[in-house]
């Protein structure tokens, strides 16, 4: 087996930092996205407390009884409660199983964003959904994910100055792009029962846009990382500490020299049977008119349209009913 290379490195060398620094900072994250495609981030300036108060607003709103979350349902690439058995990671560009659904519910939001096309903002910004029963978390999301959009734009130029790129290069397409924040509750064991043979948490998968940004929780049923020999590897755990991934149209930029990287969750253990935990995810996403074609690496891809890929991809991921 082995291990990715995972590293933890400090954002504040890059926002700070003298100019030996950024480089020297973002050729590490370029070597540690063509190994492995995964990042630790530290000092990200994203507060403990309010990451706190967002999982506290979320658990109470996952605690009301499944006929009053009902209210807010919505299917896979809306917004609102994604219920259990919603969705099926494993099955991109098959018929997803509903027996093996992933293990686990969402509260869904989006961006508050409009582009001033009324198809595009018809079609990617429709208004979020929050629960009347928790009047705060709509603001306490929002703060979340403004401070992670600022993360993804200095991770992106960090990025571009390791290709040799303009600073901006990856920032200027990516400005209008949609985003995704999930809330996802991992139930425990004793509510779920066993899992079904193949049946995760999050099954094996790849994200699909350009960056992801995660604020996990420690657990015997955590995050694991395929590495490049098909092994799995738990995903290193720091406290405070932010995990990045690159995701499906990131690598095609890149020409694959950066790696979209399989990933999944574990199913709930039975050594902590009781185990709960509460992941806060933004999947951050391109314009969705821009055309991605590789800037380096190999150029012989074919470009894709940032929109049409992921709608297809959300697509493969929906369980029908």
């Amino acid at each position: 087996m082995s291990t990715p290379d995972i590293p933890l490195l400090d954002i504040s060398r890059w926002r700070d930092g003298s100019q030996a620094q950024r480089a020297q900072i973002a050729a590490r994250m370029d070597q540690a996205l063509r190994q492995s495609g995964f990042l630790l981030i530290e000092n990200h300036g994203i507060a403990a407390g309010l990451r706190d108060r967002l999982r506290a607003d979320a658990s109470r709103f996952f605690a009301l009884p499944a006929e009053q979350k009902g209210r807010y349902a919505t299917p896979l690439a809306g917004r609102g409660w994604l219920p259990p058995g919603g969705e099926a990671n494993a099955f991109y560009g098959e018929t997803a199983d509903p027996d093996r659904a992933d293990m686990k519910e969402s509260l869904t939001n989006g961006r508050d964003f409009r582009t001033g096309d009324p198809e595009i903002d018809a079609a990617w910004f429709a208004p979020n959904v929050w629960p009347a029963e928790t009047p705060d978390l709509a603001g306490l999301a929002g703060e979340f994910a403004g401070h992670a959009r600022e993360l993804y734009y200095d991770l992106l130029r960090m990025g571009a100055v390791a290709l040799g790129l303009d600073d901006d290069f990856f920032v200027s397409h990516v400005r209008s792009g949609t985003e995704t924040f999930n809330i996802n509750r991992y139930p425990p064991l004793a509510e779920t029962g066993p899992a079904k043979p193949g049946q995760y948490r999050v099954a094996p998968h790849t994200d699909w846009g350009i960056l992801t940004i995660l604020d996990r929780q420690p657990g015997y049923g955590g995050l694991q990382v395929q590495a490049a020999d098909g092994t799995w590897a738990d995903a290193p755990y720091v406290p405070d500490a932010l995990t990045i991934n690159v995701a499906d149209l990131l690598s095609r930029w890149t020409g694959e020299l950066w790696r979209s990287t399989r990933h999944r969750v574990l199913p709930p253990p039975e050594q902590a049977p009781q185990e709960e935990l509460i992941s806060l995810i933004v999947f951050f996403d391109a314009d969705v008119d821009v055309v991605i074609e590789p800037v380096t690496g190999n150029r012989e891809l074919a470009p894709v349209v940032a929109g049409e890929w992921l709608s297809a991809r959300a697509a493969s991921a929906t369980v029908s009913p």
